[in-house]
């Protein structure tokens, strides 16, 4: 597995439009990731294997977008000692809401970073991923500053 900063995971490959906002965000920032579809309910096998790689490969943290009972980040979460950030996809009977709570009530001792559903929290996956790389990355903390301002002016 080639060396990132961020394992953008997600259960569906229906839940990729959702990402765009990420990624043009991680990109701006000229954050390093990578994009799989795995998911925790089919394909939990591929999943631990995929995490142990990510983690031994020098991931530094995850962004796992995940509708209705949004399992994915938090089964992440419980194999990985790295940030996960969870990002609730909208969708389902209760466009999801459902995923939202599920990522915030986790149990102790295993968070999940939650965002909020949809486009601004498609965004925020974005700059919280940032922000944590940036603790050790002044050429991203640059750009963080600069968006900030960006934001700023309107």
């Amino acid at each position: 597995m080639p060396a990132t900063d961020v394992a953008i995971l997600l259960g569906s490959k229906s839940d990729l439009d959702h990402l765009a906002a990420t990624q043009a965000l991680l990109d701006r920032f000229g954050v390093s990731y990578e994009v799989q579809v795995i998911s925790a309910h089919r394909q939990p096998q591929k999943l631990h294997e995929y995490v142990q790689a990510a983690d031994a490969g020098g991931v530094k943290l995850y962004i796992a977008a995940a509708g209705l009972s949004a399992a994915l980040p938090g089964v992440i979460g419980s194999l990985s000692s790295r940030p996960v950030i969870g990002l609730p996809v909208p969708g389902g009977a209760l466009r999801g809401i459902d995923a939202l709570l599920s990522m915030t009530q986790m149990p102790g001792g295993i968070p999940v970073a939650t965002v909020g559903i949809g486009s601004n929290g498609s965004k925020n996956a974005a700059v919280l991923a940032a922000q944590i790389l940036a603790l050790n990355d002044d050429a991203i903390r640059g750009k963080l500053h600069a968006y900030r301002e960006e934001l700023k002016q309107g």
